[in-house]
C-alpha cells in the first residue's frame, strides 16, 4: 500500500495564496494535509482530514479516518478537505468611515470546514470567497461609524464581521470563528489632528483637575476657619463663665470674710476697754487719712488748727463718740402734729388776679 503524498495546502488554495503575493502579504503557514492519492483499493486517511469520493463522475460517499476500500478505477477521491482551524490573512484594503476619513485596514480570518460536502461543492474557491466577503462586509461595518468610534467598538466591529460572514457562509459549508482587525492606518493629517485633540483633552483635564483642587483646598481653608472661630469663642465663652465664677465665689469669700471681722470687731468691743481701743483705733485712722491728703492733687483745704494734733485727736474720738452713742425712739406722742398751711384771704387773690390780667 502506498502512503499518501503530501503538499502545502488544499487544491483551491492556490488562486489565494497568489493575491496574497500581489498584495504583498506574508503567505499564511503551511497546513500539512494529504493530496489527492491515488485509488488502489485499501486507503488510510488522516486524523482531521475529509476525503470526497466520487463513483464514475457522481458523489458517492465521504470516508472517514482510518481504514477504507475502494473499488479501483470506478471510485476517485475528487477533493481533500481539512477539518483543522484555519487562518487567513485578510489584505488591506480603503474603508471610508461615516465622517469621510479614509482608511486602510486589515485583519485576521479563523475559519473552519463544518461541512466537506458544501465546501468541496457549494462554491469553487472557499478561502477567496470569505476573503472577500470580509472585505466587503468590513466595507460595509466601517462606513457606519465614526472616526472616534471605530477605535471604540472594536469589539462590537469584529462581531458584526463574523456574523455577516456567518450568514452568507453557511451554503459553503464553512464556520467563521473570530475576525481580528490587526492595524489601522490613517492619512498623515489626520493623526496629527487626532493628536492634538488628545494634548487638549488632557489640557483640559488637567486644569479640570487643578480647579477641583483649588476649589477643594478654599472649601477645607474655609471649614478650618470656621471650626476655628467656633472653638475661639466657645473658648471665650467658657473664660467669661469661668472669671464671673471666680469673681462670684471671691465677692463671697470677701463678703463671709468681712462679715467675720465685724462679728469680731463686735466681739471686741463688747469686752472691757473695747470702746477706748476703738477710740484709738478711729483717731489713729484718721491721722493717717490726714496724712495722705496731698499725695492726689497738690490744691487741699485744711482746717485752721493743722498742727494741733491733740485737738485733731479729740475731735475724731467726738466724731466716734456721736456716731456709736445710741439714738432715742420718738413716739407719736413726741412727733409734732403737721401744721397745715395758711390759706391766703380772698381778697388777696383777688387783687393777685387783677394784677396779673393788666
Amino acid at each position: 500500500v502506498g502512503s499518501p503524498s503530501l503538499s502545502c495546502s488544499f487544491p483551491f488554495l492556490q488562486r489565494s495564496q497568489q493575491l496574497k503575493r500581489s498584495a504583498w502579504l506574508t503567505p499564511a503557514p503551511h497546513r500539512l494535509t494529504s493530496g489527492l492519492p491515488m485509488n488502489i483499493g485499501v486507503l488510510f486517511v488522516p486524523q482531521q482530514e475529509a476525503w470526497v469520493v466520487e463513483r464514475m463522475g457522481k458523489f458517492h460517499r465521504i470516508l472517514e479516518p482510518g481504514l477504507n476500500f475502494l473499488i479501483p478505477l470506478l471510485d476517485r477521491i475528487r477533493y481533500v478537505q481539512s477539518l483543522k482551524e484555519i487562518v487567513i490573512n485578510v489584505p488591506e484594503q480603503s474603508a471610508v468611515t461615516l465622517d469621510n476619513v479614509t482608511l486602510q485596514i486589515d485583519g485576521v480570518l479563523y475559519l473552519r470546514v463544518m461541512d466537506p460536502y458544501k465546501a468541496s461543492y457549494g462554491v469553487e474557491d472557499p478561502e477567496y470567497a470569505v476573503t472577500q466577503l470580509a472585505q466587503t462586509t468590513m466595507r460595509s461595518e466601517l462606513g457606519k461609524l465614526s472616526l472616534d468610534r471605530v477605535f471604540r467598538e472594536r469589539e462590537s466591529l469584529n462581531a458584526n464581521i463574523v456574523d455577516a460572514i456567518n450568514q452568507a457562509s453557511d451554503c459553503w459549508g464553512i464556520w467563521c470563528l473570530r475576525y481580528k482587525i490587526k492595524d489601522i492606518h490613517m492619512p498623515l493629517h489626520v493623526r496629527e489632528s487626532m493628536q492634538m485633540q488628545v494634548e487638549a483633552e488632557r489640557r483640559k483635564r488637567a486644569m479640570v483637575l487643578e480647579s477641583e483642587g483649588t476649589r477643594e483646598s478654599a472649601i477645607n481653608v474655609a471649614e478650618g476657619q470656621k471650626q476655628a472661630q467656633i472653638l475661639a469663642s466657645e473658648a471665650q465663652k467658657a473664660e467669661q463663665i469661668n472669671k464671673a465664677a471666680g469673681e462670684a465665689n471671691a465677692v463671697l469669700v470677701k463678703a463671709k470674710a468681712k462679715a467675720e471681722a465685724i462679728q469680731l470687731l463686735a466681739a471686741a468691743l463688747a469686752q472691757q476697754h473695747g470702746s477706748a481701743a476703738a477710740s484709738l483705733s478711729v483717731a489713729e485712722q484718721y491721722v493717717n487719712a490726714f496724712s495722705k491728703l496731698a499725695k492726689d492733687s497738690n490744691t487741699i483745704l485744711l482746717p485752721a488748727n493743722t498742727g494741733d494734733v491733740t485737738n485733731m485727736v479729740a475731735q475724731a474720738l467726738g466724731i466716734y463718740s456721736t456716731l456709736t452713742k445710741p439714738q432715742p425712739v420718738k413716739t407719736e406722742d413726741e412727733v409734732p402734729p403737721a401744721r397745715a398751711d395758711p390759706q391766703p384771704p380772698a381778697a388777696e387773690v383777688l387783687k393777685a388776679e387783677q394784677a396779673s390780667s393788666s
